[in-house]
């Protein structure tokens, strides 16, 4: 083993004494390798913060003067002797200044973990000011320099570094897992170049700290690691002094860093189960089985019931005596006559006045229609599926009224299909893959189309002014006063600050002995790593930042890569991000009308690169646009299928005995009639319910029509062919026969009516705003048709028998054949066959058993698909086809490899100034390890579960690090005009000296706390201080005039989240979460017991529905079944029985229907509930005719106990035992 670790050193050294030149001769304890300034490095052309690089001296080491002293103790402790030694030093008070700045800068990164920050800093130190400097660096290059006193002298450019592997490995080891609070990122990825965070090693992470071209690096620092055991030789000690690990403080007056720092600081976390877990005997499905039981059980009871009555039938039984009428039916009758009664009076009534009644209901008809002038239609999806009093809805209204509307998307993704991708070897960064998209030809088509969309201008009507990006755009940077380059644009070609020479520029670049070119190839290759560098390590020397000033995260930008090779993505995504505005506001217009031109000018670069791309692309608007277009396209549609219905009834209505009376028979007019009286009901009912104030929906337009239509035609069919096959008796007039046919069916009439309204009444007991409208218009319009059908359609029949009893022709009544014609039954189709084949088949001995088996296995099959329809509405289901928002989706779910942000918002009553309240919201060194970030950070590592991938920005921890005395970004004017003020981190006034807000790194009191706020949230982010809270946070706090919190928001990400299903669970999940941080909280000291925190997204008004929405269904179409169940009792003489058999078959229709759904892959939602909550109804409508039979007491009020006359073949339809 010695052997094998000999190697290694033995080698390292024989390449150390070939490669290496002897600037640095002596390596001993005491000696430096260089001391002093000289200078600026002439082979650094563009440094981000300009320092001097080092003399040559390879000499003793210098007493630490008292000055000097005083700043190492404050910069690096660790150098400071003890026990009155004296203290050695190999760098100058300038040096030392310098060091402090560029200490200062990591620190406003790394301070939250003081271990990482301590090691940090004591890699510098060491390097720049040890008192054994030589043993473990060795200088390797210098150039000629006169120093400022006149004298020549060598200044270092380049050195080696050595370092233990252990000693590196533990400092690397301490800083790997510092978080940016602000990003929800890691620091690391900022310090390790190319390799971003997942990639970075200890060696890579020291050789981009030494790289002079990152812009920080004054020159090449070239550290070398030694492995454990082995020796470097020529007197060369690695160093390796001691590190703190993470889990241990540094110092008695600091903490460990925290648990989001820190996976050593970190309890036990149990990872959450799924509630999700299948319902299972065995191996087999639960619920399969219990309905494959049910449907055993039930079979074999209805089974063993039919064989013991067809045995009791095979008994002789002698004849039973009939029993005497209970009260229940004597009641029944009582008031069956009563309403037999009432309609044969006014059915006689309305015939013998028609005209008159029919222009009564004509003109209250006319009237309530009148009254949709003032109808307000709603298409704002929030308020249709929302209800103005859920929790979505207030939450939405709290987070609005402090934080204001969330952003408005306007987003393209475009790709290139079929094109081959190709190679690139970097002469720096290596070989990389880029995908077919990722080419210089097609950034520069989206350079041209975003230079297009710059310049649009869009017309607002109302405003009377041109409108353009600036005035809508979100400036994060600059909100006031935005310029086009202020606009928050997410792109890749931001990489290039959306700057065309950028993109085009090429550099002679050098990487040891190898030379080649470096172009946007490279410079693309170091920014996906490494998105907050303000320059890249290669010879272009651009920023990776975008030209608003913000970071381009490339998992905003790319779509369609595998890990982290974004240089491989199939997808490029441009996003622009606009001011939202409420409703009412002016400024929405502005905003409407410049995404209406943004979608034309990226429809016309669809088409103009249709050949080569493939472009998708949608605005905040269109989704409610597409929508409306639909159903605006949807009126021809519906416009055909009331004619096709006309069509049907004008034809069926009509008996015709012979050709040359067709005219006279047909029933044209009558058919008009009837839908006319059924568009009266239902305008009628919209303009009632607009005069008090009810807002429609398009929902209502394209549904309620037809239902009404469904309701109205059959009632028109029963109506009319009874009166055609009812023959007229003796002495009696056409007025008396029509008032007695109306008080034959009439009561059926009514009794689906009643059921029909009740079931809509209940349905609008809903919480969801569309249902509630819906079910409210559908149950007035029904009743407005039954009320119109029994004055105006009665009305129209009576004039249309006096028409064809007169012999005149339909639709032209002033002509005709005169009176007279064929007597007996028209031509019919339809009564024949039910009559002669359907009826006796379905009515056989051996049928009839197989029916009842069929229908109910159906039902136990339903039963077992309810618990397989997906519950949810994708939004593509609510597009037409040829929709360009389905590609858009489409190519979304393909490719977006993050989730929506989601906000953890606390209301008042929390005093987050206060030490305690702080701690309980914070993440970083000190913070408690239940506190609001570290839950949300603990809820990241399950994203199955919890649906959150990327941890909660926190404010709080960039304000205590931008607090950190050590940096330079919290400070006051100490004289001068300014005197108080704060000064920002880029002055550089000598009232600021000394000015830190903080003197020691602490916790601010509740003054300083209110105080420092205010400036930290407008301070903005520079090189100088990264942690200003401008564009990150100036929106993510609300406060009064008194500096008091009102609101907070923590900014989270989801992760990409595919189908409703999903969007529900993640809401699920977020409120959990939310409820748990809630209860946190509140056990803080001083809590408003009433605080609260509460997730929010876009998304969560939409979604929230699928939370209840079965339930509530459940709930909705039980309420429904129970005034069926009532009134069907009630109105059919009380018969148990047949009311029992009307709601089993009922419910089974619902069970059935349910089932197709599963079938057919419908999915459950609120549009589905409505059309449920119609089934009941329509079910009852059905059986009405056959389970509502006129007895004869009412049909023959003058000897009702007499035995009946045999029924006609139509009152097949009607009578209840009629074989």
């Amino acid at each position: 083993m010695a052997g094998s670790l000999a190697l290694p050193g033995a080698l390292l050294a024989a390449l150390l004494a070939l490669a290496s030149p002897s600037f640095t001769p002596i390596h001993r304890a005491g000696y430096c390798s260089f001391y002093g300034e000289c200078g600026r490095n002439p082979e650094v052309n563009v440094s981000l913060v300009p320092s001097n690089v080092p003399c040559l001296s390879n000499t003793p080491a210098r007493v630490a003067t008292s000055a000097v002293l005083a700043l190492l103790r404050s910069v690096c402790p660790d150098l400071v002797r003890e026990d009155n030694e004296t203290t050695l030093v190999c760098c100058t008070y300038a040096q030392l200044s310098a060091l402090q700045l560029s200490i200062a800068l990591s620190g406003t990164v790394l301070a939250r973990c003081p271990s990482c920050a301590r090691n940090f800093a004591s890699l510098y130190c060491h390097n720049t000011c040890s008192p054994d400097q030589s043993l473990f660096t060795n200088v390797t290059r210098v150039v000629n320099r006169t120093l400022a006193t006149g004298v020549p002298g060598m200044a270092v450019v380049e050195y080696q570094s050595f370092y233990r592997q252990s000693f590196a490995d533990a400092a690397f080891s301490s800083c790997q897992g510092v978080r940016l609070p602000s990003t929800g990122g890691f620091a690391i990825a900022t310090m390790c170049g190319r390799y971003g965070a997942e990639l970075c090693t200890p060696q890579r992470w020291l050789d981009f700290q030494g790289d002079k071209n990152n812009g920080l690096a004054p020159l090449q620092i070239n550290f070398q690691l030694v492995p454990n055991g082995t020796e470097p030789g020529d007197a060369i000690e690695p160093l390796d002094t001691w590190v703190w690990r993470c889990s241990e403080a540094p110092s008695e007056d600091e903490e460990p860093c925290s648990c989001q720092d820190c996976a050593e600081s970190c309890p036990p976390v149990v990872a959450p189960t799924d509630s999700s877990t299948p319902f299972r005997l065995g191996e087999a499905d639960g619920v399969l089985v219990l309905c494959v039981l049910l449907f055993a059980f039930f079979a074999m009871v209805f089974l063993v019931a039919l064989l013991c009555q067809r045995r009791s039938k095979g008994l002789t039984v002698p004849q039973a005596v009939p029993a005497a009428r209970g009260c229940s039916a004597r009641a029944s009758d009582v008031s069956h006559q009563a309403l037999a009664r009432a309609f044969r009076w006014w059915g006689t009534l309305v015939a013998s006045r028609p005209v008159v009644v029919l222009a009564v209901a004509m003109v209250v008809a006319g009237g309530l229609s009148a009254g949709m002038v003032t109808l307000r239609l709603t298409t704002d999806p929030v308020e249709l599926w929302s209800a103005p009093g859920s929790r979505a809805r207030q939450e939405k209204a709290f987070h609005d009224q402090h934080f204001g509307p969330f952003l408005r998307t306007n987003q393209i993704i475009v790709t290139a299909p079929g094109r081959a991708g190709a190679r690139y070897d970097s002469v720096i960064l290596g070989a990389k893959n880029f995908s077919g998209v990722l080419a210089q030809d097609v950034l520069q088509a989206l350079l041209e189309l975003q230079e297009r969309l710059a310049g649009i201008e869009a017309w607002a009507p109302q405003a009377g002014r041109n409108v353009t990006l600036r005035d809508v755009c979100y400036a994060p940077l600059n909100p006031t006063e935005p310029t086009l380059g202020d606009c928050c644009v997410n792109s890749v070609t931001q990489y290039f600050q959306n700057n065309r020479s950028h993109l085009a520029l090429t550099a002679l670049q050098e990487d040891g002995k190898e030379t080649g070119t470096v172009d946007w190839h490279d410079h693309l290759i170091y920014c996906v790593s490494s998105p907050l560098s303000f320059k890249d390590i290669t010879a272009l020397e651009l920023s990776c930042m975008a030209e608003y000033g913000g970071p381009v995260f490339p998992y905003i930008a790319f779509g369609g890569y595998q890990d982290s090779e974004y240089t491989e993505a199939e997808a490029l995504i441009i996003t622009y991000s606009l001011n939202n505005f409420p409703r009412g506001d002016p400024r929405l217009e502005w905003v409407l009308s410049w995404e209406s031109k943004f979608l034309e000018v990226v429809q016309d670069f669809q088409r103009s690169h249709s050949p080569n791309l493939s472009v998708t692309f949608m605005a905040e608007r269109s989704l409610e646009d597409e929508i409306n277009r639909t159903s605006g396209e949807d009126l021809p549609v519906f416009a055909l299928s009331y004619l096709l219905v006309f069509a049907y009834i004008a034809l069926a209505l009509g008996e015709y005995t012979a050709w040359s009376r067709v005219l006279v028979e047909s029933k044209v007019t009558l058919a008009v009639g009837g839908i006319a009286v059924v568009l009266g009901a239902v305008f009628a009912s919209m303009g009632f319910l607009a005069l008090l104030g009810m807002p429609s929906s398009l929902i209502i337009l394209e549904v309620v029509p037809f239902l009404v239509l469904a309701v109205g035609a059959d009632n028109i069919f029963i109506f009319v062919q009874e009166f055609q096959q009812s023959q007229r008796e003796p002495d009696e007039t056409r007025e008396q026969h029509l008032g007695r046919v109306l008080a034959e069916v009439a009561p059926s009439m009514l009794l689906c009516s009643i059921s029909e309204a009740i079931c809509f009444l209940l349905g609008a007991l809903s919480s969801m705003p569309a249902v509630q409208t819906f079910a409210l218009t559908a149950a007035v319009a029904i009743a407005f048709d039954f009320l119109l059908q029994m004055s105006g359609f009665v009305a129209l029949v009576a004039l249309d028998a006096r028409r064809q009893e007169a012999g005149r022709f339909d639709l032209c009544c002033c002509c005709g054949k005169g009176r007279g014609g064929p007597a007996g039954e028209g031509a019919r189709l339809l009564r024949p066959l039910l009559e002669r084949y359907y009826t006796p088949f379905l009515l056989h001995r051996c049928v009839r058993p197989c029916v009842v088996l069929l229908f109910l296995f159906l039902a136990c099959a339903g039963l077992f698909l309810l618990f397989q329809v997906p519950v949810g509405l994708d939004q593509e289901l609510a597009l037409p086809e040829d929709s360009y928002m389905l590609q858009y989706f489409s190519a979304l779910n393909q490719y977006l490899a993050v989730g929506v942000p989601t906000y953890f918002v606390t209301t008042g009553g929390y005093d987050f100034s206060s030490a305690n309240g702080t701690n309980a919201v914070c993440s970083s060194a000190g913070c408690d390890s239940d506190s609001l970030t570290q839950t949300i950070q603990y809820a990241t590592n399950f994203p199955n579960v919890s649906y959150l991938a990327i941890p909660a920005t926190s404010w709080v921890d960039d304000f205590l690090d931008w607090l950190n005395p050590t940096s330079r970004c919290c400070r006051i004017h100490q004289f001068g005009e300014h005197k108080g003020e704060f000064c920002p981190s880029t002055s550089n006034n000598l009232s600021c000296l000394a000015g830190q807000c903080l003197k020691t790194l602490r916790r601010p009191t509740a003054e300083e706390f209110q105080r420092f706020l205010p400036w930290f949230l407008q301070d903005r982010p520079t090189l100088q201080c990264a942690k200003g809270g401008l564009g990150a946070y100036d929106t993510s706090v609300s406060m009064d005039e008194n500096g008091t919190i009102l609101a907070t928001r923590f900014m989270a990400y989801q992760r990409p989240l595919r189908t409703s299903q999903e969007y529900t669970a993640a809401l699920q999940a977020a409120r959990a979460l939310g409820d748990t941080l809630t209860r946190t909280l509140r056990s803080v000291p001083g809590t408003d017991p009433d605080f609260s925190v509460f997730p929010y997204t876009v998304t969560y008004v939409y979604y929230e529905q699928y939370l209840t929405v079965v339930v509530e269904g459940l709930v909705t179409l039980a309420m429904c079944l129970v005034p069926t169940f009532a009134v069907s009792f009630l109105l059919l003489g009380m018969d148990l029985r047949s009311s029992c058999a009307t709601l089993v078959t009922i419910a089974m229709i619902l069970l059935d229907t349910v089932g197709f759904m599963a079938l057919w892959d419908v999915p459950y939602n609120a549009v589905a509930l409505i059309n449920l909550v119609a089934v009941p109804w329509a079910s009852r409508w059905s059986s009405c005719p056959t389970s509502r039979a006129p007895s004869p007491a009412v049909l023959s009020p003058p000897g009702w106990n007499e035995p009946p006359r045999p029924p006609t073949p139509w009152a097949a339809r009607w009578w209840p035992g009629w074989p």
